[in-house]
């Protein structure tokens, strides 16, 4: 797990006026995977290794709205990557690592749930859509699941916007667990950039 969390980032930037962060993992040198809410509309997108400043510019090289996944390239990045579990099965139990609601590193226990299809909201909080996800379930909604082998099974960044000194997090609480989603290693294959350029337009409002 120690090693684990080496690969884990802070993502910083801002969009409609408004301070967006959340968490991503290195997918390979470079470059790491995050939340499509987490940068949209961004032009100034930042990550920062162990969560600490500064923060290296990251440019988003595909972006997904429907998955909500987007992909970013940092070049001076220097982490090691985390390898993917194509197909966990449900029930397998883990750690979600993150920054959630931005702040220090946090690791909760959690369980993966049944991938399946649902009908749901994309990356702007519009819908229907129909997605396969697998529920994350654990005590807090932190970040990424990271299997007791090393292996990660999908994507999910915690999302934190604030306002005035206000702050919301995504996800729901369920009898005093949060609960999140991941999108299935089998579907980690963001679009290419739409019409709104390489991270789409702000997903806050």
């Amino acid at each position: 797990m120690r090693l684990a969390s080496r690969s884990v980032v802070r993502v910083l930037g801002s969009a409609c006026g408004l301070a967006i962060e959340g968490s991503g993992w290195v997918a390979e040198p470079g470059v790491v995977v995050t939340n499509a809410h987490v940068v949209a509309g961004e032009q100034d997108t930042t990550v920062e290794a162990g969560g600490q400043a500064p923060g290296l510019p990251a440019q988003a090289i595909a972006f997904d709205p429907t998955d909500d996944v987007a992909v970013l390239r940092i070049p001076e990045l220097g982490l090691s990557s985390l390898s993917f579990a194509p197909s966990p099965p449900a029930g397998d139990s883990g750690a979600i690592l993150g920054y959630p609601e931005n702040g220090p590193f946090d690791v909760q226990p959690g369980r993966i749930g049944r991938t399946q299809t649902v009908i749901t909201q994309n990356a702007y909080g519009q819908g229907p859509v129909s997605r396969l996800l697998t529920p994350l379930r654990g005590t807090r909604t932190a970040g990424q699941l990271r299997r007791a082998d090393r292996r990660r099974p999908g994507a999910r960044a915690q999302h934190r916007v604030r306002r005035d000194g206000r702050g919301a997090a995504r996800g729901r609480l369920r009898g005093g667990q949060r609960h999140g989603r991941g999108r299935p290693a089998r579907r980690q294959s963001p679009r290419e950039p739409g019409p709104y350029g390489r991270n789409g337009p702000c997903a806050a409002g």
